[in-house]
């Protein structure tokens, strides 16, 4: 196999190159995730991405480093999408789109595979799991203008006083799927969905993510907050 000219892989949130360099990443990318749903994170080798994705071994632990490395901007990679967060013209709407979203990815053979070996290799790997942590994060950060437009509506009044915790109104709404299906592993479909939804919504609607006036910080520390609308000076 030739060997690429080296060039490291790029820190998350930095610009990605493209052309050659943005073919090989994918390549690799391809067969990391190919080698964790295959073999697990425990059978998974630097050997085997190089069989799989047409990169010289040598160049893999030059550019990555280290499997870890290469588990980790997989993951990055895989989080430089287009998605956008739903938009159905209500709150709770959204709310329910979203969480349909979560189960399909999860229940479909065509993709459910792949995340779940993500996440598993997230609990044998600390640089995955921050790798992980990093890809939701940027994923429920997308999902602040879903709340925003929800204030901007008057769908949460409280919140057009005080402001809210966007990314801990997204976080209740999906948390119930993703604890069915990786820790007590029942099933879920369009109705725990919805379910899950009605919940935040009503969590939301009371207050919950709600910043106190003294300004206290919300259940996710604060992240994704969408501040309020109005502060008159006392």
């Amino acid at each position: 196999m030739p060997e690429e000219p080296e060039s490291p892989a790029p820190r998350p949130g930095t610009r990605r190159p493209g052309g050659r360099t943005a073919r090989t990443r994918a390549a690799v990318r391809d067969a990391v995730l190919a080698g964790l749903v295959e073999h697990g994170y425990p059978g998974l080798s630097v050997e085997y991405v190089a069989e799989h994705s047409g990169v010289h071994k040598t160049t893999l632990y030059r550019r990555w480093g280290s499997l870890e490395g290469l588990l980790a901007d997989a993951l990055d990679l895989a989080g430089e999408d287009s998605w956008t967060p739903p938009d159905t013209g209500s709150l709770e709407g959204d709310l329910r789109a979203l969480g349909r979203e979560v189960v399909e990815s999860f229940t479909d053979p065509a993709t459910s595979a792949s995340g779940s070996a993500i996440i598993a290799a997230a609990f044998q790997s600390q640089r995955a799991a921050d790798a992980l942590r990093a890809y939701y994060g940027e994923r429920f950060k997308r999902c602040e203008p879903l709340v925003q437009r929800a204030v901007e509506r008057g769908e949460l009044p409280a919140a057009r006083e005080n402001g809210i915790d966007a990314g801990a109104l997204t976080r209740a709404a999906c948390a119930p799927l993703f604890f069915r299906l990786f820790v007590t592993r029942e099933p879920v479909d369009g109705h725990t969905a919805d379910q899950a939804a009605a919940a935040a919504m009503a969590a939301a609607r009371a207050g919950v993510f709600t910043p106190s006036r003294g300004g206290a910080p919300a259940a996710s520390g604060g992240d994704g907050a969408v501040p309020e609308e109005t502060d008159a000076p006392a």
